[in-house]
């Protein structure tokens, strides 16, 4: 519905204070009103199209789904589609998309692509788009939203899909890891229904140079090596203010979970609803972080230090990465020098893990042409296109990441992404996850610079994620 069509007085209360408890959830802020006006691009005028802002909050009963068509039936029509993304993976999603559109002539298919520094921002982005009056049929959503969304109201269950086409679903839960099916059941949904299916992942490793390794006349790291042999090789190579062993960061997914997990700790309890942060074992890896810093194997987090490319030049022998790197790995010919391990562990193996899941917006206009996007981006054939362009995430299909499509022109050890869904965790992700990753991104921030000791921060830190749990 067009602003012309109906609207609604912002002043009034109702949908809006429902759409600013949606947009304090995933934007993670406290916002006001007036807060609320400038997220949702609001420039002066008195109303907002109450369709958007139905679309927005779960939408109408007229955009209800009155579910699947017959097995079969015509697939037609507009579909857009919103990922997150930038120059860098661009060609290989246009490339996906073009192999869709042949199989499906019929769809006008739109895609765009937001840059975003993390999923919190792509979120916030998104949800600022929605309140504004955006409609998509397909929204790329990664564990840390998945729940939220459908919490919302925003996404259609797919059950009756599935169980229309049950032997497609079938074949391709055939072929991927059972945890993936597992933890999507789990954690993606807040009231037994599917809304997802899942999709490509990113797990965490260990990216090392073997290069300099070898120069400084340190073995290389086996998958079983622990943060004792991390330390040791890391000091050996180090040469403070020259070389770093390793780059440790204060990001939730990238620095901060792989730490946690390998020392048998996490921010939450596995159902996300118990805060675990200030944990003997948490307390233990905030320090080990702590102490890279300090003796610096590992430069201070901030700046524009650019792991990549200081490992080019020999500056940093260590990094930590799940799929994405391969790209720029691939720019500074890095490919015969660089391999890939398991994080080092101190307890235990560990990995955070986080999917991407293609849901069917609410308020889509199209949803039998969304669900066979749905369908299309697990087949084998796409997952193979999209890892032969250059992908940047792991194919949920295990046939596909073990094959060359995947392992070729990929440093050595790339196959330990897909093997660490034998022992990861899904990143903890509920309601209020982006308001507590910003404050456990904020809080390692002031750790990793040494300016609050890891008990005092943590300490702080469980109060707050407490509070929005």
């Amino acid at each position: 519905m067009s602003a012309e069509e109906g609207t609604v007085e912002i002043s009034q209360g109702g949908l809006m204070d429902n759409k600013l408890s949606f947009l304090q959830d995933i934007i993670g802020k406290d916002i006001s009103r007036r807060n609320f006006l400038k997220y949702t691009g609001y420039t002066g005028l008195t109303t907002l199209g109450a369709g958007s802002l139905l679309a927005a909050c779960g939408g109408s009963d007229a955009q209800q789904s009155a579910g699947p068509a017959p097995k079969g039936s015509k697939v037609a029509g507009n579909l857009t589609l919103v990922y997150m993304g930038d120059a860098s993976s661009k060609k290989a999603w246009d490339s996906l998309f073009a192999l869709f559109s042949k199989d499906y002539p019929d769809v006008k298919f739109t895609a765009k692509a937001i840059p975003s520094a993390n999923w919190a921002a792509f979120f916030d982005t998104v949800s600022t788009q929605i309140a504004g009056g955006q409609n998509y049929d397909i929204i790329q959503v990664a564990t840390e939203g998945q729940r939220l969304f459908a919490s919302r109201g925003l996404v259609e269950p797919i059950d009756a899909y599935i169980a229309r086409d049950k032997d497609e679903i079938d074949e391709f839960y055939s072929d991927i890891h059972p945890n993936l099916v597992k933890w999507n059941k789990e954690h993606s949904s807040p009231d037994g229904k599917t809304y997802y299916l899942p999709g490509e992942f990113n797990t965490m490793c260990m990216w090392y140079n073997s290069e300099m390794f070898k120069q400084a006349g340190v073995d290389e790291p086996s998958d079983d090596w622990k943060w004792n042999d991390f330390l040791a090789a890391s000091q050996k190579i180090t040469k403070p203010g020259q070389v770093f062993g390793m780059s440790v960061t204060p990001e939730y997914f990238v620095g901060i979970m792989p730490w946690l997990l390998t020392n048998g700790a996490s921010t939450l309890s596995a159902d996300w609803k118990q805060s675990t942060v200030n944990s003997p074992a948490a307390i233990e890896a905030a320090k080990f972080m702590r102490e890279l810093v300090a003796k610096k194997i590992s430069p201070l987090p901030g700046g524009t230090f650019d792991a990549i490319s200081a490992m080019s030049q020999g500056k940093l022998a260590m990094f930590g990465g799940g799929r994405w790197p391969v790209l720029n790995v691939r720019k500074f010919n890095l490919v015969d020098k660089v391999k890939i391990v398991p994080w080092p562990q101190k307890t235990q193996k560990g990995s955070p893990i986080g999917w991407n899941a293609y849901p069917i917006m609410k308020a889509s206009q199209n949803k039998e042409a969304a669900w066979a996007f749905v369908k299309f981006i697990t087949t084998k054939k796409a997952s193979e296109y999209f890892a032969q362009q250059g992908g940047t995430i792991v194919p949920p299909r295990k046939s596909v990441a073990t094959s060359d499509a995947f392992l070729a022109n990929a440093p050595k050890g790339s196959e330990k992404l897909y093997e660490a869904l034998d022992y990861a965790t899904p990143i903890p992700s509920p309601d209020k996850g982006s308001v507590i990753q910003k404050a456990i991104e904020d809080t390692w921030k002031q750790i990793l610079a040494g300016n609050t000791p890891a008990e005092q921060a943590l300490a702080q830190l469980d109060q707050t994620i407490k509070a929005n749990l």
